[in-house]
């Protein structure tokens, strides 16, 4: 693995510059591979080492490390050092590069592989509870939530995966005004038989109908307020209709999160927290941070001057809580609760200010642990269509993704005799979905385009999910004839090398993804590793090779099969076996 590498350069270091070698760890990377020319393994940020006062800063760049370079003593790993322009280039002995990199795949550790870097021994490890999904009961799940659940499940998977204790929190929309909106319309336009029939549809339909006639009609939007109180005060009817809203909307979304891949431990909401809502009132109050705006409202006064120039209502003229209120003490609780290191809320960015009201009240209510909180947002899918016109429900988008792509494979001259072709679709047309999604900046808004999301060339998910279902035929093909102890000095080829190279790149893929929550860093990774495998697939035949070169070219696509696997895993891709 890289660690072995980037430690042994280290020490080379820590004894030419007299310094402990932990330190020159995280100036020593890998170097991105290109396709058409023989690159380094490692190279060392010399700029890093002045920065941290390893080196003077002061002194010419250049001259450091043309003389840091000649200093360094080549041995039987490191066999090449050469200075390049304020870096230090390293090449390691290519059968020391294969044995290492593929060691943990002959052992069982397949999934293991990169965890237990150095580089990721910096990185706080304790309880996250990320917060994702979180669609509104009573309404179809809109497609609008699905950047939420896929990136909120990523998080959850890549903490998990680095050794967290992760809580995957569903906190639904499940209290507020638009409920007794919702009640008030039931009981004016609502059908039990249509309810039974098709719940969420006909809750929709009724949700739709009531906010438009309530826009003319006063008694209306009055019996809305009046059934949200009685729902605030516990009253029996009107709880009970709520209760079974909510029951028929999680039922329905259990089904798409199983489609989706995704599964949640605590299914929570607002509601849970309306009395506790109260009490953080009274708590505000208490430490003289609640005031009364002259509208009435309860208000928070969050500016720096004490001037109201930035407010926060917490409560309603009527005495009734806000979704801030019942946020500040959903986080209060769920401290006392889960006791976590680090909370994560993953929303649109239009929820980037609430994020920072709701941090800053909790700060100023002396919860020194508000700092732990965070908020990743995201931007917008532009243009979601499918062949009916504007998608509303995020159902719709699947069955159109499954769809799509089980035409695309019977036009296929490539596709295999499948059991099940209508679920591969489905897992090659979500991992299509997922990587479309993930492959640049979450803040930025994108376009979705069906066409160049379902294509099978290219930096796309169903080209990940060929690669995998292409080298699992070839292991399957091939069982047992790389058990044992291989010649790591058989792959000497420039494509093996590649793939070799690339994978000592994982561990800080990881790392960089751990830092910015970034989903684009790994798929990057998954998507180059997939076209250097391409490469080597070609230029590395197994049959008719002798038997220790098959034994040795099947290592390496058996670690190449396995560091794909588990990193779609991650992404929240279940990788497909045929295709």
């Amino acid at each position: 693995m890289a660690c072995f590498f980037r430690r042994t350069i280290a020490a080379k270091l820590g004894r030419t510059l007299q310094h402990p070698e932990d330190v020159f760890i995280p100036a020593i990377t890998a170097m991105p591979v290109l396709k058409k020319q023989q690159s380094p393994d490692f190279r060392l940020s010399v700029s890093t080492l002045r920065t941290n006062g390893i080196l003077p800063s002061n002194g010419d760049i250049q001259l450091q490390t043309e003389s840091l370079a000649k200093q360094l003593k080549r041995d039987s790993v490191v066999e090449v050092i050469s200075a390049g322009k304020g870096v230090i280039n390293f090449q390691v002995n290519r059968g020391l590069l294969a044995e290492k990199v593929l060691e943990p795949f002959g052992k069982g550790e397949d999934d293991k592989y990169g965890l237990s870097s150095d580089l990721l021994t910096c990185l706080k490890r304790g309880t996250t509870l990320v917060e994702y999904s979180s669609p509104n009961i009573a309404k179809k799940f809109h497609a609008g939530h699905l950047r939420s659940t896929i990136i909120g499940n990523f998080v959850a998977n890549l903490k998990e995966s680095l050794g967290n204790s992760v809580v995957r929190m569903n906190y639904l929309g499940d209290w507020g005004m638009q409920f007794g909106l919702l009640g008030a319309g039931f009981e004016k336009f609502g059908s039990a038989e249509k309810l039974k029939e098709n719940p969420l549809h006909h809750l929709f339909e009724v949700y739709v109908r009531v906010n438009k006639e309530a826009e003319q009609d006063d008694a209306l939007k009055h019996a809305a307020r009046d059934f949200f109180r009685q729902l605030e005060q516990h009253d029996g009817k009107a709880v009970s209709l709520w209760r079974q809203f909510r029951e028929i909307s999680v039922q329905e979304y259990r089904d798409i999160y199983k489609r989706l891949g995704v599964h949640f431990d605590v299914y929570s909401g607002e509601s849970f927290h309306r009395d506790q809502a109260q009490e953080v009132v009274r708590q505000l109050q208490n430490r003289g941070l609640l005031k009364t705006s002259e509208k009435g409202t309860g208000i928070v006064d969050l500016s720096p001057e004490g001037d109201l120039s930035n407010v926060c209502a917490v409560l309603r003229s009527d005495g009734t809580t806000l979704y801030i209120t019942r946020d500040v003490a959903a986080a209060i609780n769920r401290k006392d609760k889960y006791s976590f290191d680090e909370m994560i809320y993953v929303t649109d960015k239009s929820q980037a200010n609430h994020f920072s009201q709701l941090f800053q009240i909790l700060g100023a209510m002396g919860h020194s642990w508000a700092d732990r909180c965070r908020h990743l947002p995201f931007g917008l899918v532009q243009g979601m269509k499918t062949r009916t016109g504007d998608v509303v429900f995020l159902e719709d988008v699947l069955d159109e993704a499954r769809a799509r792509m089980l035409h695309n494979m019977s036009q296929s001259h490539t596709t295999k005799e499948l059991e099940d072709p209508e679920d591969t679709a489905e897992k090659v047309g979500i991992c299509a979905l997922i990587v479309q999604d993930f492959k640049g900046q979450l803040l930025s808004d994108y376009k979705f385009d069906w066409v160049r999301m379902l294509q099978s060339q290219g930096d796309t998910g169903v080209f990940l999910q060929y690669t995998h279902a292409r080298l699992c035929s070839l292991l399957r093909t091939n069982k047992g004839v790389d058990e044992g102890e291989f010649n790591p000095s058989l792959l000497r080829e420039v494509t093996g090398i590649n793939v070799l190279q690339h994978l000592l790149r994982y561990d800080e893929v990881l790392l960089q993804a751990s830092q910015d929550l970034q989903p684009k860093h790994l798929v990057n990774f998954l998507l180059k590793l997939s076209h250097f495998i391409a490469s080597a697939h070609r230029d590395l035949p197994v049959k008719g090779s002798p038997p220790d070169v098959a034994q040795a070219r099947l290592r390496l696509f058996r670690g190449a099969c396995s560091v794909l696997a588990t990193g779609m895993r991650i992404l929240g891709v279940t990788p497909v076996q045929k295709m």
